[in-house]
């Protein structure tokens, strides 16, 4: 199913959070009025608003503290997009300018520190002081597992597990705040917003996996993300991991030596890429993303109190069928 099929049963809900999310990025300020509404022009994926909405759906009736909810995530997700800008150089984002590009990195910045700020204010204004906790300690997880990934880079140091503990705190934290937030605006059984947050966890994990797989197969070029940018980036992620693991050690010393010197041309990163399918990074990698999947599903199967999982089971599905 695609993602606008699973939207189908909240897209009155969804349509309504556009104009509440839009309307709390309004501003006086000229300026930072001008980059918000920029900001808002091109809509994303909406993963994170449809997992904070089917989540408070299948547990009860979405309602005003399912919108704040929702809005505090959006507002740390689209506040670390334009951060991460920042830090990547990136030009653009979703097929438009950056903020970093079109402005300066200064401004860029600043709005991402004013949407931070946003989220803030309106937990503060409405007394949610769990959702606070729950973005909180996301921020947290996110700014770990990315000093992490750095320093990865910089030691070329990385084991599966460790692999596992950056992508959990960079990706995972912030989708398993949606499930739990989701939950959390419908009911109070911590037992269920525990296996919701875990159910996001899980979700999070195999998304990244499959973002990771991108970087080496064609049908990346469906979300303009250049084949083997990762690896011109000198990041190593499951499918060259697994790979090492699966060669012999002069084969992964040669790889290794290769990435770490940098400015591959496109013939060494197709080498690069055909290493890991040889040695089975790629089937490994898709094995993993639908085995965190499968444990989704099983944390769905051990609640009791859903109204109806099939939206969050296509979401899941969709995750790691998904071709952008």
């Amino acid at each position: 199913m695609s993602l606008k099929e699973i939207s189908r049963p909240i897209k009155d809900e969804l349509d309504e959070f556009d104009s509440y999310f839009k309307g709390l990025m309004k501003t006086d300020v000229a300026l930072l009025d001008i980059v918000l509404r920029y900001l808002t022009k091109k809509k994303g994926k909406r993963i994170r608003p449809n997992l904070v909405f089917h989540t408070a759906k299948a547990l009860g009736e979405i309602n005003q503290r399912t919108f704040i909810g929702g809005a505090m995530v959006e507002l740390l997700h689209t506040a670390t997009l334009v951060h991460d800008d920042v830090v990547d150089r990136a030009e653009t984002r979703r097929g438009l300018l950056s903020i970093n590009y079109k402005w300066n990195n200064k401004i860029a910045v600043l709005v991402g520190d004013y949407l931070l700020s946003k989220g803030l204010i309106i937990a503060s204004e409405n007394n949610e002081t769990s959702f606070l906790d729950y973005t909180s300690k996301a921020v947290k997880r996110m700014s770990e597992g990315e000093l992490q990934a750095i320093e990865v880079i910089k030691t070329k140091k990385i084991t599966e597990e460790v692999y596992y503990r950056i992508i959990s705190d960079k990706t995972a934290a912030l989708l398993s705040t949606c499930t739990k937030i989701g939950a959390a605006s419908v009911t109070n059984d911590q037992e269920t917003i525990r296996k919701m947050e875990e159910f996001g966890e899980n979700i999070g994990m195999a998304f990244q996996l499959k973002d990771d797989l991108f970087d080496y197969l064609s049908t990346s070029s469906l979300i303009g993300k250049p084949v083997g940018n990762d690896i011109k980036e000198k990041k190593i992620t499951l499918p060259l991991i697994h790979a090492f693991e699966n060669s012999t050690p002069k084969e992964a010393k040669k790889i290794r030596k290769m990435i770490r010197k940098g400015d591959l041309s496109n013939k060494q990163v197709k080498y690069v890429i055909d290493y890991a399918k040889q040695h089975k990074g790629i089937e490994y990698t898709e094995a993993k993303a639908n085995y965190f999947i499968s444990e989704a599903i099983t944390s769905l199967e051990s609640i009791s109190e859903l109204n109806d999982s099939k939206p969050l089971r296509d979401l899941a599905d969709f995750i790691v069928s998904r071709e952008n």
